[in-house]
């Protein structure tokens, strides 16, 4: 029976705070569910819409918290964004609004970071962004750099609370400007895609878990892929019915997603 459930071909997508940590606390059985994958020979991927931390930062923090992890195994919307930009115009130039894990993202992809007559201005996470860093966006934007948002989430949680997300900065920028952001990041499916392909699984093969309904479970939606709500982060039950989609399953935490929802060969072996 192991080797039948091990062939299982299935992986997870796994949002990141809300759903294995809040801030510097992990959440209560993440670790066992994961070692748990691990056992199985079921293979997963960390995402994430913050595109502060290099993922080799992000798998750090995750170690640290007691759940190993190596860089391969982290997805951000950094990665999503500068891979993006580098398949439409290779070799561009970029001027960040953002921190280390946007403008590493775009290096590795081969964009130089500027500061005046950039391809594109690209907005992302961060706590150093000043009026005067948004003022320069909203020049280069107007004289026709493109706006790119790592993504639109429109606040970002801290151990203090929330503070203005990507997308509230964003929100300045298309305002003063009159021109719309391209946004990479979840629920976008250039993000939902490109960390499914790097599975190498199927649509059918592939489980998003998080604890948003309008990025993690929005996207999984629109790509067809399951869904399961984790109720550890944002969204509370009683918000569900505030969309007019729903997650496949909604359950407490990442440790009680049942057995028979992603080893269908167990719960037949089981019945049998």
């Amino acid at each position: 029976m192991e080797n039948e459930i091990t062939n299982h071909k299935v992986g997870f997508l796994l949002d990141m705070d809300g759903v294995i940590y809040h801030g510097k606390t992990l959440i209560k059985g993440s670790d066992i569910f994961l070692k748990r994958l691990k056992s199985l020979g079921i293979p997963y991927l960390f995402l994430t819409n913050n595109s502060q931390r290099t993922r080799r930062d992000v798998a750090l923090k995750l170690t640290r918290l007691g759940i190993p992890a190596e860089p391969e195994e982290i997805f951000t919307c950094a990665m999503a964004t500068a891979r993006y930009l580098a398949s439409k115009k290779p070799t561009g130039t970029a001027y960040v609004i953002g921190e280390n894990g946007m403008t590493a993202a775009l290096h590795h992809n081969g964009y130089t970071v500027v500061d005046d007559d950039p391809d594109f201005v690209v907005v992302g996470e961060g706590r150093t962004v000043n009026f005067e860093t948004i003022e320069k966006a909203v020049r280069l934007v107007d004289q026709g750099a493109s706006l790119i948002a790592t993504n639109l989430d429109t606040v970002c949680p801290t151990d203090q609370g929330i503070r203005p997300g990507c997308g509230a900065i964003v929100a300045m920028i298309e305002s003063a400007t009159g021109k719309k952001a391209f946004s990479v990041g979840k629920p976008s499916p250039v993000m939902m895609r490109m960390a499914r392909k790097s599975l190498n699984l199927r649509t059918d093969q592939t489980i998003m878990v998080g604890d948003t309904m309008y990025t993690d479970i929005l996207g999984a939606v629109q790509m067809g892929y399951k869904s399961v709500l984790v109720l550890s982060g944002q969204t509370k039950r009683s918000g569900i019915s505030n969309y007019a989609y729903s997650p496949d399953i909604t359950v407490p935490c990442l440790n009680d997603i049942p057995d028979d929802f992603y080893l269908p060969s167990l719960a037949s072996a089981e019945a049998s």
